[in-house]
């Protein structure tokens, strides 16, 4: 706060403006672009602990080389929310189940410059948030469902991942895990063999999900968008929204008095 001069500022209720154009920003250069570079890596670790800031930080990170007078402003707003939830964080609950539940998403052709969808998963041990990311996706997607599909597998290799790290934690995990998604059409790619002429543009990895699906690792299943908690790692949400999604996602202020 003090560095960049906020210490007096009236807190922002949410990081991001909605519909904030970003990727398209053509005000000035800053003149001292070391200034944005270090706040933005301090909210990079910040992220570790706050899977509120992980789509302000997924985009205001993509303007590191050449920031302007917009990312700036945009950057500082993050700090302002942070400056109104500085007790906030992750409960790891005591009783919990130790089951994993997969959430993903994405913003079908999202980037405004290269079109490239963003994918963004959550992941809960029983109702323990220990996973979240937002990432740009590597190549163009041709259809909401391929953008979804290319999630459902990012998200799928995480859940595995994180059941094998348990095992090696002495835990067990033999039920399935729950991947939840809210498009239909790649949700029926993935457990139907008949849509593979409809799908042979996307990697054979992608494929990856079907197998899992096989073997009884995964279990997928349809979510309405208004449930959808990995929603608010694919796009900037309004207040209402974004309020919703807070607290859903487990984020609660440590600091308020029992």
């Amino acid at each position: 706060m003090t560095e960049t001069g906020l210490l007096g500022s009236k807190p922002a209720t949410f990081p991001l403006e909605q519909h904030q154009q970003l990727g398209l920003a053509n005000g000035p250069l800053l003149s001292h672009p070391e200034q944005y570079r270090r706040l933005i890596g301090k909210l990079i670790y910040l992220g570790v602990t706050r899977p509120d800031l992980s789509y302000s930080v997924h985009v205001l990170s993509q303007f590191m080389q050449t920031p302007r007078e917009e990312h700036w402003k945009a950057a500082l707003r993050v700090v302002r929310y942070l400056k109104g939830t500085v007790g906030q964080g992750i409960l790891l609950r005591s009783d919990s189940d130790l089951t994993l539940y997969g959430w993903c998403d994405s913003d079908y052709a999202g980037c405004p410059l290269t079109r490239r969808s963003s994918t963004g998963w959550f992941i809960q041990l029983g109702q323990s948030p220990i996973s979240w990311k937002t990432k740009k996706q590597q190549v163009v997607s041709h259809s909401s469902a391929e953008a979804e599909y290319r999630a459902m597998s990012w998200t799928a290799k995480e859940l595995k991942w994180l059941k094998a790290l348990l095992l090696d934690l002495g835990v067990s995990h033999t039920q399935p895990m729950r991947l939840y998604c809210d498009n239909m059409a790649a949700l029926h790619i993935s457990a139907n063999p008949v849509f593979h002429e409809r799908t042979k543009h996307i990697e054979k990895d992608c494929h990856f999900v079907r197998d899992e699906i096989k073997s009884g690792n995964i279990i997928t299943a349809h979510v309405s968008t208004k449930i959808q908690l990995a929603d608010i790692f694919t796009k900037a949400l309004g207040q209402k929204e974004f309020d919703e999604f807070w607290d859903k996602l487990g984020i609660m202020n440590l600091h308020a008095p029992a």
